[in-house]
């Protein structure tokens, strides 16, 4: 979400970025348009007006993380923290994205065992239970492109194409007892 999505998209040009489509009006919902960061990653920019877009975040079966992959993640970050304000953490291995004292995504550089990934965002969506929903996706026909596995310390994961190729995660957060 922006403030004024023309003024963002020309940021991002300025900044290196290529405008995929121009803003334009989503009939009285908000305004809209369609960047590609200087790394080749696509995302839309949103300004609203009736729909202010995303108002549950992080709770089960709402998304709850966001994931820069790409070749370049030096010039990712200076891309994103000078258009949005966003500031760093983390390490060099795993960027953390922060908007405030709010961690809300990560960028990661693209591995070469992945094959031939071009850079993207990936989307994460909090799952009770990853392998359950993720074999449930399989049965409504989605391609498992990477299987439950863990993250050390953080939870489990897998990502999904759906039967349309559309491409997300799931994630399911590592239950902390007393």
């Amino acid at each position: 979400a922006v403030e004024n999505v023309d003024e963002a998209t020309a940021k991002a040009t300025s900044l290196g970025g290529t405008t995929i489509l121009a803003p334009f009006d989503v009939m009285d919902f908000g305004r809209m348009s369609i960047i590609k960061d200087p790394t080749g990653a696509q995302l839309c920019l949103w300004q609203p007006k009736l729909h202010t877009g995303a108002g549950v975040t992080d709770d089960p079966h709402a998304f709850c993380w966001y994931e820069l992959n790409t070749n370049d993640p030096e010039t990712a970050v200076n891309f994103y923290t000078n258009l949005f304000g966003w500031t760093t953490g983390g390490s060099p291995e795993y960027i953390e994205l922060k908007q405030g004292d709010v961690t809300f995504g990560g960028i990661m550089k693209i591995k070469a065992e992945w094959g031939n990934v071009p850079p993207h965002w990936l989307s994460y969506i909090h799952a009770p239970n990853v392998e359950e929903t993720t074999n449930k996706a399989l049965t409504l026909g989605a391609n498992i492109v990477v299987p439950p596995m863990e993250i050390p310390n953080t939870g489990k994961f897998s990502v999904i194409a759906d039967p349309q190729g559309a491409v997300f995660a799931l994630y399911q957060p590592k239950t902390v007892t007393a």
